[in-house]
């Protein structure tokens, strides 16, 4: 069996019915699925998911504050610069195109420590990445953690009911999975403590970046704005959080085929190119499933791609020492190809409409 195929831990309700087809749970099965997935007292393997939902919960409070304390246009202003750019953006840069698909190399170890600590840490790396490769391989299809084929909380459950790893990995196939992990910086557990956690992440080692991260973050909004600004920050950081758990149902059309001719080009999967996404964070997702490795996705004049722009400039002030860039395969193999059709099409009819006139005098 492929190795994508046994690397997440499947859920209760299976990824296949008998006939081979998409098992789609009823929302009571999800939920459940969900909560015991968080159960750290029925197994101690449940740290990983009930940590990240944790930093969600946890922002509540400074949301809180924000809201009924210190709010103001501008700090609103912030709030949604914040959750919709600065932390979008973020994770376009760190967990997809460099954590997942190695788009591109740092310089060493402190640019990639110090793009990883850009903003708030919300979402684990192994969670993200893992899960990422197998969505990749099986797009839209029974297995992809996130099929929007399942509906709305088939998706948005997913980093608990779908995405963790296996936990009864063989040492072999559970040292394939940390290789998928080894250029993000996260040491992994040995054999020994995977057993133990169920985890590549070590508990220790995570909880103390959490930590860290989020005590270095609040230290410097609040010695430039106060508890105003810090409180903010971190309430937006919470609210891209829960949004970006919808994103893939979305940028799959919704379990639809909304996939328009002559931009959505990759057709092995109903991914689509969305304009708040891309504009936002850079994800334009059809692009991205056409070229999962490249640092740039936003390939035409109006795909605006920040993500790409930190990744350019990085490489040009010598952080960044290498990237992957498939904008010039994209226009020559796709854009421009249908250009040229599309003019073959145009000078086909002017020669019908000719060849009529003939035929008329």
């Amino acid at each position: 069996m492929a190795f994508l195929s046994i690397v997440l831990d499947p859920p209760a309700y299976g990824w296949a019915d008998t006939n081979g087809n998409l098992s789609k749970p009823t929302t009571g099965q999800l939920l459940q699925e969900f909560f015991k997935r968080l159960n750290i007292f029925k197994t101690r393997k449940n740290w990983l998911p009930l940590m990240s939902w944790s930093k969600v919960v946890l922002t509540i409070p400074f949301l809180y504050f924000f809201i009924f304390e210190y709010f103001s246009w501008s700090l609103l202003i912030v709030a949604f610069l914040y959750s919709m750019i600065v932390m979008g953006t973020h994770g376009t840069i760190w967990h997809h195109r460099f954590c997942t698909h190695n788009a591109y190399v740092f310089r060493n170890k402190f640019w990639r420590f110090f793009t990883q600590n850009l903003t708030i840490s919300m979402i684990p790396e192994e969670i993200y990445v893992v899960s990422h490769h197998v969505h990749h391989a099986k797009s839209d299809a029974p297995g992809d953690p996130y099929n929007a084929s399942g509906g709305f909380l088939y998706c948005f459950l997913a980093d608990v009911n779908h995405q963790p790893i296996a936990k009864d990995l063989c040492e072999r196939n559970y040292h394939r999975a940390t290789r998928l992990m080894k250029h993000t910086g996260v040491q992994p557990n040995t054999y020994e403590q995977y057993l133990n956690w169920g985890s590549i992440a070590n508990p220790a080692r995570t909880l103390m970046a959490w930590t860290l991260n989020w005590g270095f973050w609040y230290v410097v909004l609040f010695f430039i704005g106060g508890h105003a600004l810090a409180c903010t920050v971190f309430g937006a950081a919470g609210i891209w959080a829960v949004g970006v758990r919808t994103f893939n149902y979305e940028g799959h059309g919704k379990g639809k085929d909304m996939r328009r001719d002559n931009y959505d080009f990759s057709r092995e999967d109903m991914s689509i190119n969305q304009l708040w996404p891309g504009i936002v964070a850079g994800e334009w997702h059809n692009n991205h499933h056409l070229y999962p490795k490249s640092a740039r996705t936003g390939f035409l004049p109006h795909q605006v791609d920040i993500a790409w722009y930190y990744i350019r400039f990085m490489y040009a002030i010598g952080t960044v020492k290498s990237f992957k860039d498939s904008k010039t395969d994209f226009l020559e193999t796709h854009y421009n190809k249908v250009a040229i059709e599309e003019d073959e099409i145009d000078l086909l009819q002017v020669e019908d409409l000719l060849i009529l006139q003939e035929e008329k005098i």
